[in-house]
């Protein structure tokens, strides 16, 4: 037989290497014809007398990156079309199409013959749901070889048998701990679990595993033997009493209720251990067909796989202009920032020119490199080899001259219009004509940078978050006059140094920070209030942020936030700084000298470690305190959110982002909005904006005008679209104009 995905070659003693390269595709992905096909050739195994087991491995250097999302996508779409003639029929398509691939690999593992996965390099999902069913396991040894069942990241969970397997191979706390968290594994770690049953060298992988099968492998799992036992112990022990509990209040703790794929993970699990096998996989395919229909999947699918994969693959970037192939990259400014740039971009294997005003502190610069691969390499992350390397392609230096030859310089001085015309003029003055220049600035809007460039054409913005080698987020921003090559070369170095790119048109704050800022001004109307400051930051995590907003201002400096309110003040006058909130950071600031993290005192107090930060006492005398019992915590949340999601919707009512893609991505990458919701405006559009509008509604007549919903927010609910409809990202050559 011959496959379109798979070869099939039977060797002399009868052993059948099941061979899976997807043509035209980097890494496998489970479409419908894979099945299909996978279908067909368990059969063809299990049929065919001369074949005494199967091998299955990949020709690609990762196994598989498991299912393909959009087929997903298709399935809710078949499922919403069909449910507004037909739910009841609706509801079972879906129910069959979820339960699809588990009961292949139950197929597969009750076939009657043995079959071994040999995994050779990255093995997701339901690739490694489909190594679990089968009877032997080997992994190569090698740091690209990592196996993991992250559904749960992407709001849904693992419904081909993920559930029941790895807690019928081990222990039921670790399994939970997998399962919940989407945690990768190690081929040891993976082995110690008792998820793998050998570790072999990459050349001898194939040959291990077909030694398994000459060894007498039996093609029983486990669960399918009479008297098998838990590893973990009964759910009804007192094993199992001591697990549960705590269980579910962990999952409690960490989750707030917003994840509702963590708990039919629990559910799943425990009601599965009560049950039989194939009753297991039975719970496990109609938990997983209601969270299929839950918003919260709906809205993670689209925006941290389906959106996410666009961008990273340069969905904004510039049609016609040809890819650029940096040769040498200049950084200007050594200080925190423009040495963490140097450090992502030596990373990704490019030359590159770190400047600052002396060698001392052009060193200083480098050394922030050495130390971060250093404790890399101390962790097992990196080899000696891989520091030798970076640090050889960081050239520190005081001289513009050896800038030249630079395809992109990006600046990452002083945020100082002055420092900053400097800076630009004088490495404009050895670059070629046709290299790009870019401007990390965080404040000071790009247009007016441009101004002090001979050719405006290619002067771009190129905004990294802190710290630079842990946010994976970049805002690329467009001047006036930014052509679309300087564009595309922003894009291309973003994606170079493995960071996502969204574009922001020019204004004060961008997007992202824009977005913060409102965050942590809601924040400071809370303690003005009488709110206890507990309470602020908790609500925050409650209502999905992973950093409570007092916590966050701490982290970006108070005294920063005060220059920025009084910058704010001298470009657009007193009424655009609310007096109270100015008092309350002067407050902090010029009466009690805490500047946040910095300096060890903020909003909390950061004692000497190992003890934690703690919120600063002071702050329930600064106003007078509100009973906790008065406060609505439900409204405390609402207020975070809705702040926040308000301010993304002026930003495309602005034309500041025009595709909701970039908006939903950047929210979730830059600051942590609620996952969960999918981003700020999937926020509004799975609340439905006509709700959203009201409860704008409700909390602008009790609380204040920031929460005005704007012109076309209202234009939006009152047509009954969403963002995603007005702003389709996927409509090409039509411009979408907001009302």
């Amino acid at each position: 037989m011959t496959y379109t995905n798979f070869t099939v070659e039977t060797d002399a003693d009868g052993i059948a290497l099941v061979t899976w390269n997807m043509p035209d595709r980097s890494m496998n992905v489970f479409t419908e014809e894979v099945m299909n096909e996978l279908d067909r050739i368990i059969d063809q195994v299990a049929g065919d007398a001369a074949i005494k087991g199967a091998v299955i491995t990949s020709g690609k250097d990762s196994f598989s990156g498991g299912a393909d999302l959009n087929m997903l996508k298709r399935m809710l779409g078949i499922f919403h079309a069909e449910k507004a003639k037909d739910p009841e029929k609706a509801t079972k398509l879906l129910f069959e199409g979820a339960g699809r691939m588990g009961w292949l690999w139950r197929k597969l593992e009750t076939s009657g013959k043995p079959w071994v996965s040999a995994i050779n390099g990255t093995c997701m999902g339901g690739a490694f749901e489909l190594s679990l069913a089968c009877h032997g396991r080997v992994a190569a040894d090698g740091d690209k070889v990592k196996m993991a069942l992250p559904e749960v990241k992407v709001g849904i969970f693992p419904g081909a048998g993920g559930t029941q397997r790895v807690p019928r191979l081990a222990n039921t706390q670790e399994a939970l701990q997998m399962l919940t968290t989407g945690q990768s594994l190690t081929p040891k770690r993976a082995k110690q679990m008792g998820l793998i049953h050998e570790i072999a060298e990459p050349k001898k992988l194939v040959e291990t595993a077909k030694a398994m099968i000459k060894g007498g492998l039996k093609p029983v799992q486990p669960w399918d033997e009479k008297g098998f036992k838990i590893p973990g112990g009964p759910v009804y022990s007192a094993a199992g009493a001591n697990l549960w509990p705590p269980a579910i209040a962990i999952s409690r703790r960490e989750t707030f209720g917003n994840y509702p794929a963590v708990t039919a993970i629990l559910k799943c699990v425990y009601e599965g251990l009560l049950v039989p096998f194939e009753t297991g996989l039975r719970i496990e395919q109609r938990y997983f067909t209601e969270i299929m229909q839950s918003t919260e999947a709906a809205m993670m699918i689209r925006s941290l796989f389906v959106s996410l994969q666009e961008l990273n693959k340069g969905a904004r970037r510039p049609q016609g202009v040809n890819p650029t192939k940096f040769r040498k990259i200049g950084v200007l400014g050594a200080g925190f920032m423009g040495a963490g740039i140097a450090y992502v971009t030596a990373k990704a294997g490019i030359p590159v020119v770190l400047l600052d005003r002396d060698m001392p502190s052009a060193e200083k610069g480098k050394a922030h490199s050495d130390k971060l691969i250093s404790e890399a390499v101390a962790k097992g992350r990196a080899k000696a080899e891989d520091k030798d390397k970076l640090l050889a392609l960081i050239t520190p230096t005081d001289d513009y001259a050896k800038l030249e030859g630079c395809d992109l310089v990006v600046e990452a001085v002083f945020e100082d219009s002055e420092v900053k015309k400097g800076a630009t003029e004088k490495a404009e003055a050895v670059l070629k004509s046709s290299a790009t220049f870019a401007s990390n600035t965080s404040t000071i809007p790009i247009t007016a940078l441009a101004k002090n460039s001979a050719r405006p054409k290619n002067f771009i913005g190129i905004h990294f978050f802190s710290p630079v080698d842990r946010m994976m987020l970049v805002e690329i921003i467009l001047g006036k006059k930014t052509g679309d090559k300087a564009l595309a070369v922003a894009m291309d170095y973003v994606r170079a140094i493995g960071k996502t790119p969204i574009v922001v048109n020019d204004t004060r704050g961008f997007y992202v920070n824009r977005c913060v800022l409102r965050y942590m001004a809601e924040a400071f109307r809370m303690l003005i209030e009488g709110v206890p400051a507990p309470m602020i930051e908790n609500a925050a995590r409650m209502a999905g942020m992973p950093v409570g907003p007092l916590a966050l201002t701490d982290e970006t400096a108070i005294d920063l936030a005060q220059k920025i309110m009084r910058q704010t003040k001298r470009d657009l006058g007193d009424k655009a700084v609310d007096p109270a909130q100015m008092a309350l950071i002067d407050t902090m600031v010029d009466t009690h000298g805490r500047f946040g993290r910095k300096n060890g005192k903020g909003f909390y107090d950061y004692p000497a470690k190992p003890a934690k930060k703690k919120l600063w006492p002071g702050l329930k005398d600064l106003y007078p305190q509100k009973a906790p019992e008065k406060v609505d915590v439900e409204e405390l949340k609402q207020r975070l959110l809705v702040t926040i999601a308000l301010e993304a919707a002026r930003v495309m009512e602005e034309g500041i982002v025009s595709d909701p893609r970039e908006a939903d991505v950047g929210s979730i990458l830059a600051f942590g909005f609620a996952p969960y919701t999918g981003g700020t405006l999937s926020y509004i559009d799975g609340m439905g904006a006509d709700a959203f509008v009201a409860l704008s509604k409700k909390l602008r007549k009790k609380y204040g005008d920031q929460f005005k919903a704007p012109k076309l927010l209202v234009d939006i609910a009152e047509k009954g679209e969403t963002f995603y409809q007005r702003f389709d990202p996927y409509t090409k050559g039509e411009e979408k104009q907001a009302a």
